[in-house]
């Protein structure tokens, strides 16, 4: 008895956004976070604040880079992964020793 596998159909819809678009937006998120940073750095050294405050400035200057480094080095959300059933699909799977570009 021959067991059948159901096939998978991609959507455009399932393509993740393009690695300049990704990195844009890494890049965005990691200038937006090191900006508070140096915003906290500076209303920590110059601004009379209490103690209390000026702590937590120093605490979210310390903090911020390294968050912002773990941020700015995500890959992004991984492709979602639907599956559609189509019984007129007629893809075959590329080999594994074949998936390599230029082979």
């Amino acid at each position: 008895m021959k067991v059948r596998r159901k096939k998978q159909v991609h959507q455009v819809t399932d393509a993740r956004p393009s690695l300049s678009d990704n990195l844009r937006k890494r890049e965005i998120s990691y200038l937006i976070k090191m900006g508070i940073r140096t915003i906290c750095l500076i209303l920590a050294v110059v601004v009379p604040v209490p103690w209390p405050y000026r702590l937590l400035f120093i605490a979210a200057a310390v903090f911020l880079p390294y968050i912002a480094v773990i941020g700015a080095n995500e890959r992004g959300e991984p492709a979602p992964s639907q599956t559609i059933e189509s019984p007129e699909a007629n893809q075959t799977e590329i080999p594994l020793h074949r998936r390599e570009i230029g082979s």
